[in-house]
């Protein structure tokens, strides 16, 4: 996803009219704003020639006329101007929170194999640093160029008008100043984007490192994450500073032409004034005009980079929105039938995006009744985690099918199906909120004593009333304040809130103690009756009393059973156990 850095230019940029086009009235506003501001501006020049010219001459009160008139344009500028910055400013705001809506909303319904790839910290870069670029464009940079030009253009009119040989002297210099800024534009535009890469690698970088903060500093890790971030912040700012240099050459050549240009025709001007052939208000004029001509010029070669940048920012963003999920609805979904909880796998094979070369499942059939409980038992790389990924459907197999109650569920819509699931994973996901809020997850309707009520049925309660603020105590990111098992005991009173008919369990008991492993068994074997039940375990005591226990191998079942069955068969299962129980 991060893109060879070959954009479309400023074409990149029509990203933003979808998001502009619902703020119309306000964006005209602005422009009629700026226009009245531009014409102002322009209109100062000749209040100056008639204060030079008509007051210095006709005495006090023409003087005073003079000055009013003055007194009058300036202050009708500055209300343009606050008028269009205020609006301009609001129209930058709402843009960039609609476009990171947009964005974001779009990385929600990307399925598991974009995330497989997806770094963290560059979406997050995306998300942030490159919108900002763009809030920037369009709360300052679109307005200040615009005007800039307006006035530029309405300067060289204005110009012409004061004295065509003076106004032909700067004529020269304007295709001089276009060359190198359209070549300077495309060059920083190539380099804004890789330094926007490299921030976006900084960004990861530091997101990586503080997410395993634990284990870097328990391996004494400190100094050489220490130096991987300073050699990527090295990177992002060797990468920033050839787009600032690029940048400060564009600069210097346009204000050395630009105000060279001027300070010639100031000295040919004054000549002409010495001669006659001009008066002074004209040339006043004249330098006020050539003066701005020559600012705006120089303020839009420098906006032409922040233009370059956003157009580099929009082609990152429109990279993630052009990003089409794999995992979608069909056109006409299936509708489910009534729950029933009947789970089907015929045939199953399935490879990885990622890992294409290897099967993480190859014809794999299974089937669970209603209310059965399951348990898939096997080395790690067997694929049981996997049986669980499909049947959410986070990816689609290569081949075969996968059915609930009946219906394959890539004729369903994924929403539907997930509806009927609750998941209790190995490492559960706890978000920076309440106790209450996080177990909530599971049915963002619950009631509290429902929220309560499904803690105790996890053996959470008493460690969650434990807490300082009880059911309201606000988690840390990630829920590093809780242990391991106090994490999974939350994610299971999630599951059990969502009271779904068919439950997965991917290593649910594995991080809780003996005590606590027994209560949460005993609620989970509560919980599992009148509902499918399918779990993953590794510890096979966790899994004796299933109603069935398949056995997997490198993608295959080789084995299915109960317990003693299993034990009385041998083979693959009795080893596993051999090496668990110290009376097998």
């Amino acid at each position: 996803m991060s893109g060879s850095g070959r954009g479309r230019g400023v074409a990149s940029l029509r990203l933003l009219l979808p998001f502009l086009r619902p703020y119309l009235p306000r964006a005209l506003g602005a422009a009629v704003a700026l226009l009245a501001a531009a014409g102002l501006t322009l209109a100062v020049g000749q209040g100056l020639r008639h204060i030079i010219d008509d007051g210095f001459r006709g005495g006090g009160e023409a003087l005073n006329r003079a000055a009013i008139v003055m007194a009058g344009i300036v202050a009708a500028l500055g209300v343009a101007t606050s008028f269009r910055y205020y609006l301009v400013t609001w129209l930058g705001e709402r843009v960039a929170a609609d476009l990171r809506r947009a964005v974001f909303d779009h990385l929600t319904r990307l399925d598991a194999r974009f995330y497989e790839t997806a770094r963290t910290g560059d979406l997050m870069s995306r998300l942030t640093a490159d919108v900002a670029l763009l809030q920037s464009l369009i709360g300052s940079a679109i307005s200040m160029g615009l005007r800039n030009a307006l006035t530029g253009i309405g300067a060289f009119a204005m110009l012409v008008l004061t004295s065509a040989k003076l106004a032909g002297l700067m004529a020269v210099v304007v295709p001089v100043v276009l060359v190198p800024m359209i070549a300077f534009g495309r060059r920083e535009r190539r380099l804004s984007r890789a330094a926007q890469e490299r921030v976006a690698d900084l960004a990861a970088t530091a997101e990586e490192a503080i997410n395993g903060m634990r284990t870097v500093q328990a391996f004494t890790h400190e100094a050489a994450e220490r130096a991987r971030y300073g050699a990527e912040s090295e990177r992002s700012v060797q990468a920033a500073l050839r787009r600032v240099l690029t940048r400060t050459l564009l600069i210097l050549t346009v204000i050395l032409l630009g105000f060279g240009a001027i300070t010639f025709a100031l000295w040919v001007g004054g000549q002409d004034v010495i001669a006659g052939r001009m008066s002074g208000g004209d040339l006043t004029a004249f330098v006020f005009y050539a003066v701005l001509l020559a600012s705006a010029g120089a303020t839009v070669s420098e906006l032409w980079g922040e233009i370059q940048r956003a157009a580099a920012a929009a082609d990152r963003l429109a990279e993630v929105l052009a990003e089409r999920p794999a995992i979608a609805a069909p056109a006409s979904p299936v509708p489910l039938p009534v729950p029933q909880g009947r789970v089907a796998f015929r045939d199953v094979t399935f490879r990885y995006p990622s890992r294409p070369e290897a099967k993480a499942l190859d014809a794999f059939s299974l089937e669970v009744a209603p209310g059965e409980t399951v348990a898939l038992v096997g080395p790690s790389g067997a694929g049981k985690t996997t049986v669980l990924a499909l049947l959410l459907r986070f990816y689609d197999p290569q081949q075969g099918a996968i059915l609930l109650d009946g219906v394959d569920i890539a004729r369903a819509a994924p929403e539907e199906v997930r509806r009927r699931i609750g998941l209790v994973p190995q490492d559960p996901s706890i978000f920076s909120a309440s106790v209450a809020d996080n177990i909530r997850y599971g049915r963002p309707d619950a009631s509290d004593a429902e929220v309560r009520a499904a803690a105790e049925a996890a053996s959470a309660d008493g460690f969650i009333e434990a807490l300082p603020e009880g059911y309201a105590t606000h988690l840390g990111a990630r829920g590093v304040t809780l242990s391991g098992g106090q994490r999974q005991r939350i994610a299971i009173a999630r599951a059990i809130l969502r009271d779904p008919p068919v439950l997965l369990l991917d290593e649910a008991t594995s991080a809780l103690d003996a005590e606590s492993e027994h209560a949460v068994q005993q609620a989970l074997a509560r919980l599992s009756k009148g509902r499918t039940t399918i779990v993953v375990a590794h510890r096979l005591a966790t899994v004796r009393e299933a109603d069935r226990i398949v056995v997997m191998e490198a993608g295959c079942i080789v084995a299915t059973g109960t317990h003693e069955a299993l034990l009385a068969e041998g083979g693959l299962y009795a080893r596993l156990a051999a090496l668990q129980f110290t009376d097998a």
